[in-house]
């Protein structure tokens, strides 16, 4: 709370510090709600620029609920826009750059790779407002009444979003089941 005081007196250094510490947790949520590391990093930068200018609007209660709320609101703008405008990007390359860790061999590397694209692309598919509950709990890890209000939803109405959420998601993912890691495949048999 000292941060955020510091921060609505106008001291640059306390809202940096602010920043630092939810800036991946923000551009996480943005990146699995739009699916693009760009837009993901714009709707991050709009974020911390609402949070600031409307810092006097915080009083009390979590912080990073209050944020996450500005992400989310920030992410549905973008993907507002892109319904109304849809564009095809000519800057974006075919081919993603892969880190590889020196422990990781290039086979592993390559099935951790497409495991992530074919989860992002379930979670793509899902409706936005399950897509954000599911990201929420399961990625970011938040409970379900933080969830419920980041985004203004009834318990009941967050728990049934994450539910569906991830039945869509199991039934997505068994068309990729081969990636997945042998405890996760549904039709494991057990010795």
């Amino acid at each position: 709370m000292a941060l955020i005081q510091q921060a609505r007196q106008g001291r640059i250094e306390a809202f940096n510090t602010l920043v630092l510490a939810h800036q991946a947790r923000v551009y996480n949520l943005a990146y699995r709600l739009l699916g693009e590391p760009d837009p993901a990093a714009d709707a991050t930068q709009e974020t911390f620029i609402a949070a600031y200018n409307n810092l006097h609007q915080f009083h009390e209660g979590s912080f990073v609920a209050w944020l996450m709320r500005i992400a989310t609101n920030a992410c549905y703008d973008e993907l507002r826009r892109r319904q109304r405008r849809p564009t095809l990007s000519l800057d974006q390359p075919d081919t993603e750059i892969q880190w590889i860790s020196p422990a990781e061999s290039p086979e592993n590397a390559a099935q951790r790779a497409e495991l992530s694209r074919a989860i992002q692309a379930c979670l793509d598919a899902l409706p936005i407002d399950q897509r954000t509950a599911a990201v929420l709990c399961d990625v970011q890890g938040h409970d379900y009444q933080e969830i419920a209000t980041i985004t203004g939803a009834s318990l009941g109405t967050v728990k049934s979003r994450i539910s569906r959420a991830r039945e869509r998601l199991r039934a997505c993912l068994r068309s990729a089941e081969e990636l997945l890691p042998d405890a996760y495949r549904l039709n494991q048999k057990k010795p």
